[in-house]
């Protein structure tokens, strides 16, 4: 017999995997380079040097037997203990071995995250706009998921509705910042609030409340200015990081969870999350991967192209009429459609070859998102067509 889960699932693939589908189809017929696909998240700049190098120098100097063999449960140790060091000098919290969890990117970081946190029954809160993938990984734990409503157009978390909307099954809030779709950057402001409202309603409520941290646009930050580290605002933090964004990695699938050294059950989350991976078939990513990212941890690839795509594209829509906020980091932005339909707009933009992804995906409606990770070339021969589309609604 069929799984009926899974196969109702069918009904509700990927929006964002569906239009990068017909990008391709369509490129097959008119060429790439004459389809403006802004639909997929996918890094567009290569590794840094450094990792090919790493890569490289392992292949050739390290027992083979060792480098492919199986590395500890818990990951290998190498990276596990590069990585506290990492994010202690950088955030200045005494992470230890012991807090970091390797993991396949940050999908497979926020997956354990979750089940080690909630049990079936449980509430996990986000902010809308949020990335739809949140929906199956919490289903996945047994618990509900619970969109608190966006604060447009700055789409800052609405603290308010979030107040009230944290009842006593919550126990997890799930955030992303820098954030995908909008580019937004919650602000220190932000989570010194949020942290404020998640102890009161902790002990409130008798439980530790966790938040789940999504960061795998960390690096990816504009016009100087720094990410604020959630887990230096609230103590039972769980980071989730990926290398797919900063390195340029996707295709590896490496990540990490990074428990906070003051959260409530440092000493015992990490091995209860080896546990997760026995129980749902996921075990440690490659461990060439791993030792390779160990020595990469303080660099990235150049992420500088992302703020140039962004500049251009920002100044170009704000030029056209859209309403728009200038994003603070990753490589999406977020104008507000020229219909209220978000979805007949991006009917109307495949008509250019402009491939962009309808906000209602991400729970919000009238808005588009475009990821411009793409060649900066391309992104400056896509103004004419976002040209004549604004021109289609005047």
């Amino acid at each position: 017999m069929l799984n009926e889960t899974y196969r109702r699932m069918l009904a509700n693939k990927s929006v964002i995997r569906e239009t990068a589908a017909y990008g391709r189809q369509r490129a097959a017929q008119i060429g790439y380079e004459n389809v403006f696909d802004y639909s997929l998240g996918n890094p567009s700049v290569p590794c840094p040097p450094a990792f090919t190098a790493a890569m490289q120098d392992l292949l050739a100097h390290e027992d083979p037997v060792s480098l492919h063999g199986y590395c500890p449960n818990q990951g290998d140790p190498g990276f596990r203990t590069a990585a506290a060091a990492h994010l202690k000098a950088h955030f200045g919290l005494p992470y230890e071995q012991k807090h970091i969890f390797p993991t396949t990117g940050a999908a497979g970081a926020i997956a354990h995250a979750l089940r080690a946190v909630t049990a079936p029954g449980d509430e996990v809160l986000t902010f809308a706009p949020y990335f739809p993938e949140y929906g199956p990984y919490v289903a996945g734990t047994g618990a509900a998921l619970k969109v608190v409503p966006a604060q447009p157009p700055v789409f800052q978390p609405n603290l308010e509705a979030f107040e009230a909307m944290l009842t006593p099954r919550v126990t997890a809030v799930l955030i992303n910042t820098p954030n995908n779709p909008t580019g937004v950057v919650y602000s220190a402001q932000t989570l010194v609030q949020m942290a404020q409202i998640l102890t009161q309603k902790s002990q409130a409520y008798g439980h530790v409340i966790y938040l789940v941290s999504d960061e795998p646009y960390r690096d990816i930050v504009f016009d100087g200015k720094t990410v604020p580290y959630p887990a230096s605002f609230y103590p039972h933090t769980l980071t989730c990081f990926s290398f797919s964004k900063s390195l340029s990695l996707p295709g590896e699938r490496l990540g990490y969870v990074a428990v906070a050294p003051g959260c409530e059950g440092a000493d015992v989350l990490v091995d209860m999350m080896v546990q997760i991976s026995r129980f749902t078939g996921h075990n440690c990513p490659p461990s060439i991967i791993q030792k390779a990212a160990a020595r990469c941890l303080e660099v990235t690839s150049d992420l500088s192209v992302y703020q140039t795509n962004m500049d251009i594209l920002y100044d170009a829509l704000k030029n056209l009429g859209f309403a728009v906020e200038r994003p603070g980091g990753t490589f999406y932005i977020f104008p507000r459609a020229l219909e209220a339909d978000a979805n007949a707009f991006c009917r109307k933009a495949r008509e250019f070859d402009l491939l962009l992804v309808p906000s209602d995906t991400f729970g919000v409606q009238g808005y588009v998102r475009l990821a411009y990770c793409i060649e900066t070339e391309k992104v400056r021969r896509s103004l004419p067509a976002l040209e004549r589309l604004a021109a289609a609604y005047q």
